[in-house]
């Protein structure tokens, strides 16, 4: 294979570098050179160090100079690393993920995403007046429709986020201060394994220090975050999927059971399209229909059924002495 031109190395360089500069937070020449240690252009710290230097003199890159080593990040206003591939249909698509995020993102986090949304405003500008009239239109023909009740998301803390999602990343310990949902204030070091919204809240799952089971603590509860310098190596036996496919997020422990009750047509006849599990089973009655599904068991379970009121009866719940433990399992089950 014949070897890169060193022109093309250095933009190859230079535009994987750009990739890499966050947002809203500042990062170090020596933490991209680490991160580009495994990479086609890898290269020693001072190379590293003189891109940065390029690049923040010749595009929106900010420099901050008060202490060392120098920390870079994209400027607040600035496109970033545009995209002008970006077609126009996911152009529009992205707006309308705008419109939906709004509804389950606090504002602090919706504004760390205002790069991407301008741009693809950006993106359809260039269009005729007609175009752009017919774009306009199109936001307002599509909707995301939510199944409950619309709530207000919580406010998570300034800068809670971002060091979540930073000790997430590079696998160091968090130090927060947390208030659980009875008010109780505990200060803790904490492993974070994983990110989750539910809903408009989001969740991270983590291991106390000198524990090994997973917890899940409510960003909008965590009143503040400190980033360790210690590291860790991420456990083997954890993985997220699985966390989920437990039920865990619902309140459950992997349990899978038989379940079977009656409910009113009205209520339902959504179940008949929309199953409960891939083995699900409907008996059509004069006023009502039995289904029999495999489902993890958890607390959300009880709640969705209570949710039907005097709609759904004859409950019945047995247990298959089993555990879905993978994927695999709930996917056979559901």
């Amino acid at each position: 294979m014949a070897k890169r031109s060193d022109t093309k190395e250095t933009v190859l360089l230079a535009l994987e570098l750009m990739r890499r500069v966050p947002r809203k937070r500042k990062i170090s020449a020596k933490e991209l050179c680490d991160q580009l240690a495994d990479t086609e252009v890898a290269r020693d710290l001072r190379t590293i160090q003189r891109q940065m230097e390029m690049l923040s003199e010749h595009f929106d890159i900010e420099r901050d100079e008060r202490t060392k080593p120098y920390g870079y990040c994209w400027k607040e206003q600035s496109a970033g690393m545009a995209l002008p591939t970006l077609s126009e249909q996911e152009s529009l698509l992205l707006l309308l993920a705008e419109q939906h995020l709004q509804s389950l993102l606090p504002p602090n986090l919706m504004k760390s995403m205002a790069g991407f949304f301008t741009q693809a405003h950006v993106n359809l500008a260039p269009y005729s007046k007609v175009k752009q009239e017919q774009n306009r239109e199109w936001l307002k023909k599509v909707r995301v429709v939510s199944t409950t009740q619309p709530l207000l998301p919580p406010t998570i803390m300034p800068g809670i986020f971002e060091k979540v999602s930073d000790a997430l990343y590079s696998n160091r310990w968090l130090n927060v201060d947390y208030k659980n949902a009875a008010g109780k204030s505990t200060k803790a070091e904490v492993m974070p394994l994983g990110l989750a919204q539910q809903g408009t809240r989001l969740y991270l799952v983590c291991r106390f220090k000198d524990y090994d089971d997973e917890r899940c603590l409510a960003l909008h509860r965590i009143n503040s975050a400190n980033i360790s310098i210690r590291s860790f190596e991420r456990p083997k036996d954890f993985d997220l999927e699985k966390f989920d496919n437990d039920g865990r997020f619902g309140y459950g422990n992997g349990k899978l059971i038989r379940l079977n009750f009656r409910i009113e047509k009205e209520a339902g006849f959504h179940l008949l399209e929309s199953r409960l599990s891939a083995d699900q089973t409907v008996i059509e009655h004069e006023d009502d229909y039995e289904i029999t599904a495999t489902v993890v068991d958890t607390a959300m379970l009880d709640w969705w059924l209570r949710g039907f009121g005097n709609g759904v009866k004859n409950i019945h719940k047995d247990d298959l002495g089993i555990f879905c433990h993978s994927s695999a399992v709930l996917s056979a089950a559901n």
